[in-house]
């Protein structure tokens, strides 16, 4: 990176991007950028949050984009339309994806963390971050999602975090191919499923991507992952293999869990404070890094107990007239069963509101859509989808909402198909009674919390109307 270039992000106010470039600007780079959403009037918090940090910020219509000595930070999707890229192109300044920028930065650490697999990323990046931070160990973590142990009132969108020790710690993504760009010295790989990619694709990238690290974090009990042991492998299981650690007695409560990690013959209880089978998993990959660099488990399950969660991973938003509003992230057909999983736990309907996050996905992913949820879905539940996310661009839209719907009412569950959002928010309170809870799912659009915050508000105005 050259200190003397300004770098200007297109969509700084994007997940990967907003944490990206926080941690170039506490670097010492400067740093600006651009965002659709800033331009539409939305998130008006995210962009004075990056205006409080001193970051410039101008429309999305090439105006930024004037001077030599810049760099062009993209996302790999962005596409040449766009004015920011079309000015860059017409000015010869230099351009580089999200995903390239943060590889070097990743790449030069002295010890590299990356935190691969189709689900549990966030959460376990957040686990891990907190946990070496506890610790005294002063990680940089760079997360694509808002960590709730670093958020403060001047830092609202807490998805990285800026340290000044030897370790970096990242998620790193597959959607796009560019987990080939990561050198880990400690690559994690919770899972491997069918998502952005195909499964042969898929098997290539995280195979390569374990395979350039030092020390690898697999899980057993998932059969893709499970075929990349080898020599330099730490494993986990909570399914009775044999793996380095090994989690049992699991505990369920409506806000953690508890179990007992077992290393050896060495039994220890962990109580964890974000609850479900799939953070018992995540938590034993966290451990498993923990020991990789050496950290007992004596030291490391303490640290791990104070983790609170990442926003949007089941956040209970609250609860209005015995009505509960969930917001979750879920968006392919395994982290929705996680969730699914986790909620059947404890009594009460679900009222599911799921917004795709592209027509890409639906696409991709239609049948394992409605298996999913045919067999994850109780006989009362009730599934409400409006029309994927869409923010502009060209997209097929051969598959839509309306086709999963049919499929899921075919195989006898309650559904509906309503395009727009706030009707789909008036017909989950149309059904709504005391006992239910409402789970808000879906990825790419930070307005989902805001959709779920303002259920909760209907709510307590019926109850006091």
């Amino acid at each position: 990176m050259d200190r003397n270039s300004l770098y200007f992000f297109c969509g700084i106010g994007g997940s990967g991007m907003l944490p990206l470039a926080l941690i170039v600007q506490a670097g010492g780079y400067a740093v600006a950028g651009s965002d659709r959403s800033l331009d539409q009037g939305r998130m008006a918090g995210k962009f004075d949050f990056l205006r409080s940090r001193g970051i410039p910020l101008f429309p999305q219509d090439g105006s930024g984009v004037d001077r030599p000595g810049m760099v062009l930070v993209t996302s790999a999707a962005v596409e040449e339309t766009v004015p920011d890229v079309r000015a860059a192109r017409r000015q010869g300044i230099p351009m580089v994806t999200r995903a390239a920028l943060l590889a070097e930065l990743f790449n030069g650490a002295a010890r590299s963390i990356g935190v691969a697999g189709t689900s549990g990323k966030s959460t376990t990046t957040g686990m891990i971050g907190w946990l070496l931070h506890s610790l005294g160990r002063d990680p940089t973590v760079m997360n694509g999602a808002v960590m709730k142990n670093f958020v403060t009132t001047e830092t609202p969108f807490a998805s990285a975090l800026v340290g000044s020790g030897e370790l970096f710690v990242a998620e790193v993504d597959e959607s796009d191919g560019s987990i080939a760009h990561y050198n880990p010295s400690v690559a994690v790989l919770n899972n491997i499923a069918l998502d952005h990619k195909s499964l042969e694709d898929l098997r290539r990238l995280f195979g390569e991507f374990v395979g350039r690290s030092s020390v690898a974090v697999l899980n057993l009990d998932n059969e893709e992952t499970a075929r990349l042991a080898g020599g330099h492998a730490m494993t986990y299981s909570l399914e009775g293999r044999r793996a380095t650690l090994t989690a049992g007695g699991l505990t369920p409560a409506p806000d953690g869990i508890a179990f007992e990690v077992m290393e050896g013959r060495q039994r220890l209880p962990v109580r964890l404070r974000v609850p479900g089978r799939h953070n018992v998993a995540n938590a034993l990959a966290a451990l498993c890094v923990a020991r990789a660099l050496d950290v007992p488990l004596s030291e490391a399950i303490p640290a791990l107990e104070g983790f609170s969660g990442i926003r949007r991973r089941l956040e209970w938003v609250g609860t209005a007239g015995g009505v509960t509003v969930i917001d979750d992230f879920a968006h392919n057909p395994d982290k929705i069963a996680a969730t699914l999983a986790t909620l059947h736990a404890f009594p009460g309907r679900l009222l599911i509101l799921f917004q795709p996050h592209g027509f890409g996905p639906l696409r991709l992913m239609k049948d394992a859509f409605i298996e999913g949820f045919v067999g994850e879905m109780r006989g009362e539940d009730v599934l409400v989808m409006p029309d994927p996310v869409y923010f502009g661009g060209t997209v097929d839209r051969a598959v839509t909402s309306a086709d999963i719907v049919a499929g899921v009412t075919a195989g006898g569950r309650t559904a509906f198909a309503v395009p727009e959002r706030s009707t789909c928010g008036d017909k989950l309170l149309d059904l709504a009674r005391p006992g239910d809870r409402i789970v808000v799912m879906g990825a790419r659009d930070d307005t989902l919390s805001q959709f779920a915050g303002d259920l909760l508000t209907r709510l307590a105005s019926r109850r006091e109307g």
